[in-house]
C-alpha cells in the first residue's frame, strides 16, 4: 500500500507540474512561428529555460518523495556552453529520469532526432518544435531506387534542422541500440556482449553526418541498475528503485567519423561500425565492473 499511495502522489505532482508548465511553453512556442531572427532565437531560450526548470522541480519531487539514491560519476567537466553527443545504453523508461539527473543545467538541454512524422503529434509536436528537437526524414533503400534524384535529400533536410545549433550549443542523445534491452531481445539478436544489444551504427553515423561540425565531444553514459530486475517507470516513481548510477566518460570527437559517405562507401562504413563496436565493447566490460563493484 505504501508503494501504491506513493506512486499516486507522485504521478500526481508530475501531471501538476506539467500542467503549470505547459502553458507558457506553448505562448513561447506560438511566439516563435511569428517571430524571426534574433526574436525567435530569445523565444527558444525561453522554451528551453522552462524544459529545464520543469526537469529541475521533477528532479525535486523524486529527491523529496523517493528513496533512490542517484550515484552520478565521472560528470567533472561538464558545460553549459559546448555541444555533445550522448551515446548512452537502454534499458528502462527510467533512463530519461537518470539523464536528467546526470545532465540537466549541467549541458545544453538535451534533444533527440525525432522522425519528421512526429510534429503532427497533438501539443507534443508543437512541443517538440519549439524545443529545437531536429525533425529528420529517412528515405528507404527501395524508395530511393524509385526516386534516385532524392539521393541526399533527407541528409540536407536534416541539416537544415540543425542549423540552429551553429548559433547555440545542444546535447543530442543516441540510444544505439535502438531499442530496450531484455534478455529475450539478447539472445534473439544473439547478441556478443553481456548487457548490451547489438549497436546500430547507421543512426549515429546520420547524426554525425548532419551536424558533426558542430558537436565538440562524445558523453559515452553508463546506466546501471543494481539487482537482478531492470526497474519500469512505475517501479521508480513508486519507491521500488533504491539505487541508480549513471557512469560519464568525455570522448574526443574524430573529424574523421562524419567525413564520408556511410551509405554509399564501404571503407567509411566499416571505420564508423568499427568505432561504434569499439565503443559497445568498453561499455559492456564498464558495465561488468560497475555490477562487480556493487556485490
Amino acid at each position: 500500500m505504501r508503494h501504491l499511495l506513493t506512486g499516486i502522489a507522485v504521478t500526481l505532482l508530475l501531471l501538476l507540474n506539467t500542467l503549470v508548465l505547459i502553458g507558457p511553453l506553448m505562448v513561447f512556442a506560438l511566439l516563435k512561428l511569428v517571430f524571426q531572427s534574433e526574436m525567435r532565437d530569445n523565444c527558444s531560450a525561453a522554451v528551453m529555460w522552462i524544459a529545464e526548470t520543469w526537469c529541475e522541480i521533477n528532479k525535486l519531487i523524486f529527491k523529496v518523495c523517493l528513496p533512490t539514491r542517484w550515484e552520478i560519476r565521472g560528470d567533472e567537466g561538464l558545460r553549459g556552453d559546448t555541444s555533445y553527443l550522448v551515446i548512452s545504453n537502454h534499458q528502462s523508461w527510467v533512463d530519461i529520469p537518470a539523464l536528467v539527473q546526470a545532465l540537466n543545467r549541467r549541458t545544453p538541454f538535451f534533444k533527440f532526432f525525432l522522425k519528421k512524422e512526429l510534429i503532427w503529434v497533438p501539443f507534443l509536436g508543437l512541443a517538440w518544435w519549439a524545443l529545437d528537437y531536429p525533425f529528420m526524414k529517412r528515405y528507404t533503400k527501395a524508395f530511393l531506387a524509385r526516386h534516385p534524384e532524392l539521393k541526399g535529400k533527407d541528409l540536407e533536410i536534416t541539416r537544415e534542422a540543425c542549423e540552429l545549433f551553429k548559433r547555440q550549443p545542444v546535447t543530442v542523445v543516441n540510444y544505439l541500440e535502438g531499442t530496450r534491452f531484455t534478455p529475450a531481445k539478447k539472445a534473439h539478436q544473439a547478441s556478443p556482449y553481456r548487457y548490451l544489444l547489438k549497436p546500430k551504427a547507421g543512426g549515429v553515423a546520420f547524426v554525425l553526418a548532419a551536424m558533426g561540425e558542430q558537436l565538440d565531444a562524445v558523453l559515452d553514459v553508463t546506466v546501471v541498475y543494481p539487482g537482478e530486475r531492470i526497474p519500469g517507470f512505475w517501479d521508480l516513481i513508486s519507491g521500488r528503485v533504491p539505487r541508480v548510477i549513471v557512469d560519464i566518460k568525455t570522448r574526443e570527437l574524430d573529424p574523421a567519423l562524419w567525413q564520408g559517405d556511410y551509405e554509399n562507401d564501404p571503407a567509411f562504413r566499416v571505420y564508423v561500425q568499427d568505432w561504434v563496436n569499439r565503443l559497445w565493447e568498453e561499455k559492456d566490460a564498464r558495465i561488468a565492473e560497475l555490477r562487480g563493484a556493487i556485490h
